[in-house]
């Protein structure tokens, strides 16, 4: 399947491809023929960039799942306005060649959600958690509260969030889609037990991140 939010690429430059292919082999163009290989190849890589698989989403209230495709890029403790002082922070980093789709890492209720405005850091800078363009939705579990930050990347420009403050939202569920490269964050308590370390690849929605005793 192809994510919903790659509308906006795809079908503009599927247009285009064609017009340029139909006109640069009519006119016998060279030009718009290198045109249309680049445009489709384009076009192609989009498709790729946009799959969103079906998963068979597991459900355990005692688990956080790895909200994000990629792979862990920094581990570190620090301390959170909302989730407590002495947390844990997982960054994830997402390339071109991961799906970008965000997950619900754990079921509860949407205490906020924010968006602000900054930099456009490459994604695996440690200061893009802080410094980068970024939405933070805060939740609240069975387990307490955690925090996920979807983050901007060099080349990302734009994120998409569903999640409205006072939701309900299931572990699996779509919390919101990031373009072309970016970092996905994940803030909470130490009663959960880390299972991931630096360089673990991980899967949204299937990889465990972190479990709570």
């Amino acid at each position: 399947m192809l994510a919903p939010e790659g509308k906006r690429v795809l079908i503009p430059l599927l247009i285009l491809t064609f017009a340029v292919g139909y006109f640069g082999y009519k006119l016998d163009h060279s030009a718009l023929k290198i045109a249309y290989g680049i445009i489709g190849f384009l076009f192609v890589f989009s498709l790729f960039f946009f799959r969103d698989p079906q998963r068979p989403f597991p459900k355990d209230e005692n688990t956080i799942f790895s909200p994000a495709d990629g792979k862990v890029v920094q581990i570190k403790d620090v301390n959170d306005p909302d989730v407590g002082n002495d947390v844990v922070q997982v960054s994830i980093f997402l390339s071109v060649f991961n799906v970008h789709v965000n997950r619900v890492p754990v079921s509860g209720t949407v205490k906020s959600m924010e968006f602000f405005k900054g930099k456009f850091l490459a994604a695996f800078n440690h200061k893009a958690s802080e410094d980068n363009q970024r939405t933070e939705i805060v939740m609240e579990t069975s387990n307490g509260p955690i925090r996920i930050r979807q983050i901007t990347g060099a080349v990302a420009r734009r994120i998409f969030c569903y999640a409205d403050p006072g939701t309900a939202m299931a572990q699996g569920d779509r919390l919101g889609y990031i373009m072309f490269g970016s970092r996905t964050d994940i803030i909470f308590p130490k009663t959960a037990t880390l299972n991931v370390e630096v360089g673990t690849v991980v899967k949204g929605g299937m990889s465990t991140i972190g479990t709570f005793s």
